[in-house]
């Protein structure tokens, strides 16, 4: 299971993790990998990657954009999202109705779309085609009701 970490626009969030003494002690079990558009952490559970979350929380509010969990290849969810499925109020399925694609471009999230129930990224060719990364995230219904 990774954890992603995108990055706020003109911000070099890997650089910024190791030049803090504080992060380099936090992450010192980990390999944290520089990403086009932040940092990605791999983690052996969904409690694992959570835990970590909350320990460099401070990063994430000031650095990121979004914090994303990525459950399958390709398939990320919320941080709010994934602390429900921790807290077992949600279980994953093979689809999920509140979904939204990110569109990461020069580095940093340059378009979020609310998607309709079980579609995908496929279904929005153009989308794809106006970013350089598009990120599938299952939400939870707030997260999803609240775009567009």
């Amino acid at each position: 299971m990774n954890l992603l970490f995108i990055q706020k626009e003109g911000v070099d969030l890997y650089g910024t993790l190791l030049s803090s003494e504080t992060s380099r002690t936090i992450l010192r079990f980990y390999r944290p990998v520089k990403s086009d558009f932040g940092v990605i952490i791999e983690n052996a559970t969904l409690g694992n990657a959570l835990s970590l979350a909350s320990e460099i929380n401070w990063y994430i509010r000031r650095y990121t954009s979004d914090v994303l969990l990525e459950v399958s290849p390709n398939l990320f969810c919320t941080h709010s999202f994934a602390l429900e499925i921790y807290s077992r109020e949600k279980k994953l399925r093979e689809t999920w109705e509140y979904t939204k694609l990110i569109g990461l471009k020069n580095g940093s999230v340059a378009e979020v779309r609310r998607i309709e129930s079980h579609s995908s990224k496929e279904d929005y060719p153009d989308f794809e085609e106006a970013m350089e990364y598009v990120l599938e995230v299952w939400c939870s219904k707030n997260e999803w009701e609240s775009l567009n």
